[in-house]
């Protein structure tokens, strides 16, 4: 059983819109999610004890959400990731998007999917957002229309992408959330086993654009495929963190990307997906400076994300999975984020 609740979250300023509160419970888990960015402000999960802690990094008021922070628990687009120069070509004509992260357009733009109010409706076991973006907004061509829904099913949160275009644009939709299985507000992640089922990854250059270059983990930091401590294989490898594409199966089909364990407190999350890819992301440009719930600060590698996606500037990479939806298509992605103790 799931029970949906649904209250006030906040009010936009300048009579912008009310921001509603779904909370999402099930026997195993419960979900807090705003109607700004269909944003997940908070998601409790039992340890082996039955404790239940939340393990995703956040704001406990809308001004938090409002200021600059990265990303914290939203949907992401209308593409998510990077592009190089924020420029593409489609149908022979040349698309020039903001640059909000230089030299490249991040996240769908200065006001992506995250920074707007979507329309919410409740659902028997979820909540569906819907909005419609319209043609030309952030640069993107065409009016693209966007369902996202979250769905509970014991212990494992449920989010499907769907999206249907008037005319021909690239579209990647993911979610931003950071976890820390320790509860968030713990100093860092260096404790959590990770795994992520990639043969390949893509390297990148000093903007983080992928070179086009679809590498194998074998022998380098980004074999993953066993589990590692996060802290001893930085440590290890002489690296800063991971904010990498990893190549997962092309199918459609849902398939595994990740796991995560936490010895601490027996927490699992299992990561299953249709996307080709997922962004590892260990929250390095996290500084302590953001205050979150609980009075929490935010250092550095205090958290971390798995978005699942198509693969970074594929507008731009031919070779790259396709990123173009044409009007009569429909884009249809599902995640799984499935939470146990061990």
């Amino acid at each position: 059983m799931v029970s949906v609740t649904r209250n006030v979250f906040g009010e936009l300023p300048l009579g912008g819109g009310t921001v509603e509160k779904f909370q999402l419970q099930s026997d195993q888990l419960r979900v807090d999610i705003i109607s700004w960015g269909c944003t997940i402000t908070a998601l409790e999960v039992k340890d082996r004890q039955g404790k239940a802690s939340d393990v995703v990094l956040g704001f406990a008021e809308l001004e938090g959400y409002l200021q600059k922070q990265p990303y914290f628990g939203a949907v992401v687009g209308r593409v998510a990731n990077r592009i190089a120069k924020g420029t593409f070509t489609l149908d022979g004509k040349k698309y020039q998007l903001p640059i909000n992260r230089e030299p490249n357009s991040l996240h769908g733009g200065l006001r992506g999917f995250d920074k707007v109010l979507w329309t919410p409706q409740v659902l028997s076991n979820g909540v569906e957002f819907s909005r419609v973006s319209p043609d030309g907004e952030e640069g993107y061509p065409g009016e693209l229309k966007v369902w996202v829904t979250y769905t509970l099913d014991g212990g494992e949160l449920v989010v499907n992408y769907r999206a249907q275009a008037s005319r021909a644009t690239p579209v990647n939709l993911t979610n931003h959330s950071y976890f820390n299985l320790a509860g968030q507000g713990s100093p860092n992640i260096y404790d959590h086993e990770v795994t992520i089922e990639a043969d390949t990854f893509l390297p990148v250059d000093e903007t983080l654009i992928p070179t086009g270059d679809i590498a194998p983990v074998q022998g380098t930091a980004f074999d993953l495929r066993k589990p590692v401590v996060l802290g001893t294989h930085l440590q290890d490898f002489h690296i800063d963190g991971f904010d990498h594409n990893f190549c997962l199966k092309r199918s459609k089909e849902k398939h595994f990307c990740a796991r995560v364990y936490h010895g601490g407190s027996g927490r699992v999350l299992e990561v299953y997906t249709t996307q080709p890819g997922v962004q590892f992301y260990t929250g390095n440009f996290l500084d302590g400076t953001l205050k979150g719930k609980g009075g929490a600060v935010y250092p550095k590698h205090s958290g971390f994300c798995l978005e699942t996606q198509n693969w970074p500037d594929a507008v731009n990479q031919p070779h790259f999975p396709p990123v173009l939806l044409r009007p009569g298509e429909e884009y249809d992605h599902t995640t799984w984020f499935k939470f146990s103790v061990a």
